[in-house]
């Protein structure tokens, strides 16, 4: 092993270069066994943007000198490993988070090199972080390649050059985002748009881009140079759908606007026309030959017109409206994505219908066609794309990788990359020709709203978007039950004092209790109007306390399961509670910006805490009962005086909104889960971060073992990771 505690700069810069040294001696073996040393692969991500060390491991791959196939698989997945946390190892304040995210892909793969890279990613630290106890990331292997993030918002739209090496990403938080391929970095973010970017087009020579906004504006873009051209003004209303013909000199466009829906644009001679009227036009596909348009409208149709904008057919047949379509590469067929979760291939030489393609369960909210013409990939508001054989309309693979509504689709010319755009602000590279599936742990199947753990802290129990909850073993961070019975997402859970009883608050308006040795239901609270968002249970075990987006609490009789009263008095939905240590105070965090301190006996409101600029959505209180920990949409926590309500300090460091807070039970520090994939945890009396760890998806929820260091915690991926907070 290297020490690179005795180096010299230089010396440590050649170290680094190693790599490229020994793959030029043909020294194979020697490449292999550095590319395993986890000292080695931590300062050259210190050092460097991780595409470098990605490029060191095809240099094994590229070797003359024959090199075994368990030790070659083995690198592959490591550089996988590392290559799907690039995105989040490209930040220089994250590149600690090497270690744990090693474990947290890799822990999954017995081989003895992978194996004797983890131990040394355990130990050899010099910082506090947390340790990954599972395999609870998205593990190499798949179809999954990588994730590129930056957008603050949904992604909406996706265009890629015909060279393939160049992709334009269009989002809600009116940028764009131009992505070179090659390098897999961010090349220019391009501002001008003053509202929603929805739409983008790129020319065929792969020098302009046209996009279509909310702001009712068209803009054409130098996609060289990063810079805006000019404006095309022209719609009433937000221009959602943009085609571009080969020759690079006509634009269509589609809008929602009254008298000039959809619009032909010549770039060369600064002109536009207006092919239809008061249509709602979703979505726009053009020919090879720019000849022809097909456009997919509000009111379940589809047309098609000719360039002087007759109408040469109408498409009938969806039973949603169609918010996509794509036309084949000979011009010869389309296929169209629907609110109705189908799609359907049409032949447009006379407008029939010729195929259905069912499988998504949500709406359709994109559609490609590979080059061939042989293959499409849509993109659904339930979170998957899916590949379809368009000779015989069989689905062939499904990827499952982001973690809300897939709203873009784009393929590389050479049909082997999909690249997607999603709502939960990532975008996402498939290898089209690799149909293996993910290995990795158990989980639940959509997003993990909420975990309790145990006070004996043996189990841990968490609920999901998949209506169900499950019970964890925390010795073996094993599955152990299924509980289901909620109709709808399980949005909150909370665990008896003695460990027996369990209740879950859903999006179904109800609470349930639960048997937790046997898991079965054993009662159901129904009085609320709205979403059950927040429960506690008190000391005592016999009365809970609920939060709904009926913007009131409700107190519960457990053991007659009947309602005792009705907290009122904020002004907006609720969204966390919490009970005090002593039993006799409740604390609420509401959308309307404030948390409210109330006596359990009387009901009566004691204090209200102002100070946030957003919804507070997460509370949490002090072992000792002295202090309120507070998380919010305008993501911060704050820290109050129970007794006073005085604001005793501000913790920032989240870069989107808190979700949920966990004090450990010596009151010493606090963990916090964010929609930013962050989990931290902060130290109470220095009020400073201590660590973090960065997930694949949004953190939701999370909750500390009676031990002080086991944290369990819920992402939107649906996978709980179970940690252990280690020092120096």
């Amino acid at each position: 092993m290297i020490d690179f505690n005795n180096l010299s700069n230089e010396d440590i810069e050649y170290v680094l270069n190693l790599p490229y040294h020994l793959s030029i001696a043909d020294l194979a073996n020697e490449l292999c066994e550095l590319l395993i040393e986890f000292d080695f692969i931590e300062h050259k991500i210190s050092s460097s943007a991780p595409q470098a060390l990605i490029a060191d491991y095809d240099l094994t791959f590229a070797s003359k000198i024959e090199i075994s196939k368990p030790k070659k698989d083995s690198l592959r997945l490591i550089q996988g490993a590392i290559r799907k946390s690039a995105h989040i190892l490209n930040e220089p304040e994250n590149k600690t988070q090497l270690a744990g995210h090693l474990l947290a892909r890799l822990l999954c793969f017995p081989a003895p090199e992978i194996q004797a890279l983890l131990e040394q990613a355990k130990h050899e630290k010099n910082y506090f972080w947390l340790r990954p106890l599972t395999a609870s990331l998205t593990p190499p292997g798949g179809a999954l390649v990588r994730t590129f993030t930056g957008h603050s918002h949904y992604v909406t739209a996706l265009a890629i050059t015909i060279n393939g090496q160049t992709v334009i990403s269009a989002s809600n938080d009116n940028t764009l985002k131009v992505w070179d391929l090659t390098t897999n970095t961010l090349r220019y973010t391009l501002r001008g748009h003053t509202d929603r970017v929805l739409a983008i087009a790129i020319t065929p020579d792969a020098h302009f881009a046209v996009s279509g906004s909310k702001d009712k504006t068209l803009k054409l873009w130098d996609v060289a140079n990063g810079i805006e051209i000019k404006t095309l003004i022209g719609h009433t209303s937000f221009v959602n759908s943009v085609a571009i013909a080969s020759d690079g000199q006509w634009v269509i466009s589609g809008s929602w606007g009254i008298g000039n829906a959809l619009k032909l644009w010549d770039l060369v001679e600064n002109k536009h026309y207006t092919l239809a009227g008061n249509l709602r036009v979703n979505a726009i596909a053009m020919t090879p030959d720019g000849q022809v348009a097909i456009s997919g409208l509000d009111d379940n149709t589809l047309v098609l017109w000719d360039c002087s904008g007759i109408p040469l057919h109408k498409l009938t047949g969806h039973t949603g409206a169609i918010d996509a379509v794509a036309i084949t590469p000979d011009a010869k067929l389309a296929i169209s994505g629907s609110k109705d979760t189908t799609l359907k291939l049409w032949d447009l030489t006379n407008g029939t219908e010729l195929k259905t393609l069912a499988g998504h369960t949500q709406a359709i909210n994109a559609v490609a066609i590979t080059p061939d013409g042989k293959l499409a990939v849509s993109g659904s508001a339930d979170h998957t794309l899916k590949v379809w054989n368009l000779v015989n309309g069989e689905e062939i693979n499904t990827f499952t990788e982001h973690t809300n509504w897939v709203k873009a689709v784009a393929l590389t010319p050479d049909g082997k990359l999909a690249v997607s755009g999603s709502a939960d602000q990532t975008i996402k590279i498939w290898d089209l020709t690799n149909s293996s599936k993910q290995p990795g742990e158990a989980g639940h199947a959509n997003w993990v709203r909420a975990v309790a753990i145990a006070p004996s802290g043996k189990f841990a129990i968490s609920g999901s978007a998949d209506q169900t909850l499950k019970i964890w073993d925390l010795a073996g961070c094993k599955e152990l039950n299924t509980l289901k019975g909620h109709t709808n997402w399980v949005r909150t859970v909370a665990i008896s004092p003695d460990g027996r009883i369990a209740i879950s608050g859903s999006i179904d308006k109800t609470l349930k209790l639960w048997d937790l040795a046997t898991g079965k239901e054993c009662g159901t609270l129904i009085g609320h109007t709205s979403t059950v968002n927040a429960v506690a249970i008190a000391p005592d075990g016999r009365t809970a306390v609920s939060g709904s987006f009926d913007d009131t609490l409700k107190v519960w009789d457990l053991t007659t399961c009947s309602e005792l009263y009705t907290f009122t008095g904020h002004s907006g939905d609720i969204w966390a509670v919490a009970i005090a240590p002593d039993g006799q105070k409740v604390v609420s965090a509401s959308s309307d910006k404030t948390l409210k301190l109330w006596d359990l006996a009387s009901g009566a409101e004691i204090l209200t805490f102002t100070g946030h600029t957003d919804y507070v959505t997460a509370v949490a209180i002090t072992p000792n009962g002295q202090t309120i920990i507070s998380g919010s949409v305008d993501r911060t926590l704050k820290l109050w005086n129970l007794a006073s309500g005085l604001e005793l300090c501000t913790l920032v460091g989240h870069k989107d909104y808190i979700n949920a807070i966990a004090v450990t039970p010596d009151g010493r520090k606090a963990i916090s889960a964010g929609y930013d994939n962050a989990l931290k945890v902060w130290d109470l009396e220095s009020r400073q971060e201590i660590t973090s760890f960065i997930g694949d998806s949004a953190m939701f929820c999370c909750a500390v073992a009676p031990d002080g260091v086991t944290i369990v915690a819920g992402e939107a991926s649906g996978r709980s990771h179970f940690m252990r907070f280690e020092d120096k």
